[in-house]
């Protein structure tokens, strides 16, 4: 098991706004080669390339990159990687210690396509059941138009498929930067509040705001 990742990996210039920008600093890169190996110093450089080459894209070219190579991580439950039941890691902490699970993937995707300009209200991670495995599980959906049929990108496979294709997923709630939703099949979906109501999703913004003191 991994120790958490302290706040001293934190320091960074780690935009994730309108001003798009994803700009990772020698002393983070220094300290993740320090604490776990120049293979981690070696993800987090990649991504940042990724990041500069693929934000002139067309975002459905974006959102290909970005499920690729987040999929490439090692899936590990955060029982065996954090010691804790639910802890959601930011893509720093993601791809320094190479594992995490569905809500950290799907965290990453987010934060990745958003740096690279796609707006906030295409995108919405998705708390779902997966039906064949019987377990809860997360995505990340985009929508063209808010009442499109959104495309998923998901851990488990490099294709993207529109969520009406998507049969083994039964969606149950939805999230972005902002709003909060209850989902149903078939593409419904019912704003019920501000995203703030959800105590993890606000304790991963929080790292990812304290990475800009």
């Amino acid at each position: 098991m991994y120790a958490r990742c302290t706040k001293a990996l934190l320091p960074m210039l780690f935009l994730v706004s309108t001003a798009v920008a994803l700009e990772l600093s020698n002393r983070l890169l220094d300290y993740v080669e320090q604490e776990y190996g120049a293979q981690a110093r070696s993800r987090l450089e990649t991504w940042q390339q990724l990041h500069n080459m693929a934000s002139p894209a067309e975002t459905d070219r974006q959102m290909r990159l970005v499920n690729s190579f987040f999929n490439r991580v090692s899936f590990v439950s955060d029982i065996r990687h954090w010691g804790e039941e639910d802890y959601w890691a930011t893509p720093v902490e993601l791809l320094a210690t190479n594992g995490g699970d569905c809500e950290d993937f799907s965290i990453a995707k987010y934060v990745t396509l958003k740096s690279m300009g796609v707006p906030d209200e295409q995108m919405r991670i998705v708390y779902v059941k997966a039906l064949r495995l019987n377990q809860a599980h997360m995505v990340l959906a985009w929508y063209a138009t808010p009442d499109a049929d959104p495309l998923i990108l998901d851990n488990l496979t490099n294709e993207i498929l529109p969520a009406s294709k998507r049969t083994d997923l039964e969606p149950v709630y939805s999230f972005n930067g902002e709003g909060l939703w209850l989902n149903r099949s078939g593409g419904k979906s019912r704003r019920i509040g501000k995203a703030s109501g959800l105590d993890n999703w606000q304790k991963v913004k929080q790292r990812l705001q304290d990475s800009l003191k």
